[in-house]
């Protein structure tokens, strides 16, 4: 084997040697540490971010179509997102490990072609969809993550 090859594995086997389970207190304190967050409050801030892009681009330019095509493309996160969400906190989803992984990528599966297929149907549904204002849409709520993330509530 190359040189760095046995490197890797050494740092490895003295990975394996040094690693010391958490205790229960300590496992404890860093879940206190390092809350979840909820996947609905990801996409609450999806929703408001959308409504937010949708307004915005109705308001500053005052052309109905931008609005609902901004609008449309900010759905068309949410809707695969709140599918997907709910997917994976339903019973099935959390029955064992192998079970959680497997259902993870059935639900992403779903999710993306949720997401193209509303994005093939956006045409047909808005009428003068502005392609610009629905990727806008789209960009915004799919980075409405990061408020979700930094907005989240800390625990002492």
């Amino acid at each position: 084997m190359p040189p760095a090859f046995d490197r890797e594995e050494e740092e490895l086997d003295e990975q394996a040697r040094n690693f010391k389970p958490l205790t229960a207190d300590e496992a404890r304190q860093l879940r206190e540490r390092s809350p979840q967050i909820s996947p609905w409050r990801v996409i609450a801030g999806q929703i408001i971010a959308g409504l937010v892009v949708a307004l915005a681009a109705w308001g500053l330019t005052g052309r109905q179509n931008l609005g609902w095509s901004a609008g449309y493309g900010a759905l068309s996160v949410i809707v695969p997102a709140a599918v997907f969400a709910r997917g994976l906190t339903g019973r099935l989803a959390s029955l064992n490990p192998s079970t959680a992984v497997m259902a993870f990528f059935v639900w992403e599966l779903v999710k993306m072609a949720l997401t193209v297929a509303m994005l093939f149907a956006a045409p047909r549904l808005i009428s003068e969809l502005s392609w610009p204002a629905m990727l806008v849409g789209l960009v915004v709520a799919m980075q409405a993550y990061w408020a979700a993330v930094v907005f989240a509530p800390r625990r002492k």
